[in-house]
């Protein structure tokens, strides 16, 4: 006598159930949830209408055990949105070709980190869908990004983004338009940068060198003496120095064919520049070994730079350590909120205190206009004192 047919393990979008019959008619078995869910006719003999019906048990499930929000329910099943799927239509549609009006691989490769941190963000929440991003959930990663220590610029930066994916996908009919809300963001005004002293960018160099800290002192001697911001620092080869070690050739790769192996490097202002090598930088070059990736700067590991290992280790290990050495009042910004693009900061301040020319230091770190430098610019009281102390009278 043949054994009867097991019956059909179904992972739906919010429990495992399993799909059997009974006289014919297809039943949901979820007893094996936690909670237990029972057993639940379909009311069908047909396979496909109890697999479309399990979807809508399945949710109806959901929403009665809090894993799903109740708006759901006067969702139609096809214009409900798993967040990967969402997120695939958005990146295949960003990632078009440029001449198509696609964005620049570098743009493409931000919302990419944006995503990695907010759908496993959501997820935690108990959010499966894009249909249940709302005012209350963008609230929430806004408190989360806070806690992290992320700076303002950033903080906007990724809320806008995912404002945009959403009008995205109900611009083409991937969501239903009752997903659409408002969220208004204030625009960041000026800079909340914080930028380093002179004294506290040596501090940061003398407490990284020790051989575990090693590696993120030439990281931040490359940051320093260069104004790179950390995506262009990381994408730094050798092959961008000139042998006597004077030059660094910064080439935009966008319309570039791509050698094998070799990701194509963009800039944000989607130009090539050249600009000279900072005497302390060289110094550090002339000790360096060529790796065999051919990037000049690696992380922790030896592997390619990570922002965010970057700066999570810059906090931790680096800025807390030191932060009691050089403290700063409660209702104003200091040493410990320093982050990776201060250094960007501290760069064009430290150079347009010694007299660099504007439009030498423009092109050093590739804008077209002195707005950008103005932004970067920071006068720390140290240095108003020492250039009043140069003004005559007579």
């Amino acid at each position: 006598m043949p054994k009867p047919a097991k019956n059909e393990e179904v992972n739906v979008r919010f429990f495992r159930w399993r799909l059997g019959q009974r006289n014919g008619v297809y039943f949901a078995d979820g007893r094996a949830n936690q909670p237990p869910l029972g057993r639940q006719t379909l009311g069908t003999r047909d396979r496909r209408e109890a697999l479309q019906e399990l979807v809508d048990l399945d949710l109806t499930m959901a929403v009665q055990y809090g894993r799903a929000d109740a708006s759901l329910l006067k969702t139609e099943s096809h214009q409900i949105l798993p967040w990967v799927e969402g997120r695939r239509l958005y990146e295949n549609y960003v990632k078009r070709p440029v001449i198509a009006g696609g964005t620049r691989p570098a743009t493409a490769k931000r919302y990419r980190a944006v995503l990695d941190k907010f759908i496993p963000f959501a997820e935690a929440q108990g959010r499966r869908t894009w249909n249940e991003l709302n005012r209350q959930l963008l609230d929430d990663y806004a408190s989360w990004l806070d806690g992290e220590s992320y700076a303002y610029a950033t903080e906007y930066l990724e809320l806008t983004t995912l404002k945009q994916i959403v009008k995205f996908l109900i611009t083409n009919q991937h969501l239903p338009s009752t997903v659409a809300f408002t969220y208004p963001l204030k625009k960041p005004d000026g800079t909340d940068t914080y930028c380093w002293t002179p004294e506290e960018v040596a501090a940061i160099l003398q407490h990284c060198r020790t051989p575990e800290l090693d590696w993120l002192r030439q990281v931040v001697i490359g940051l320093a003496a260069t104004g790179l911001r950390i995506s262009e620092l990381a994408s730094l080869r050798w092959s961008d120095i000139n042998p006597e070690k004077t030059l660094v050739t910064l080439t935009d790769e966008t319309t570039k064919k791509s050698r094998r192996g070799q990701e194509r490097r963009t800039t944000k202002s989607g130009r090539d520049r050249t600009f000279p090598i900072q005497e302390m930088l060289g110094d550090v070059l002339r000790t360096m070994s060529p790796h065999p990736d051919g990037r000049v700067f690696h992380g922790p590991l030896g592997g390619k730079i990570k922002a965010d290992t970057v700066r999570r280790i810059l906090i931790r290990d680096v800025l807390t350590p030191l932060a009691a050495r050089f403290p700063s009042r409660a209702d104003e910004r200091g040493f410990i909120d320093g982050r990776l693009h201060s250094f960007r900061h501290y760069f064009c301040s430290n150079c347009a205190n010694q007299g660099t020319k504007e439009r030498v230091l423009m092109n050093w770190l590739g804008h077209r206009n002195s707005r950008m430098v103005h932004r970067y610019y920071h006068l720390h009281d140290e240095e108003s004192i020492r250039q009043m102390q140069q003004v005559k009278l007579f």
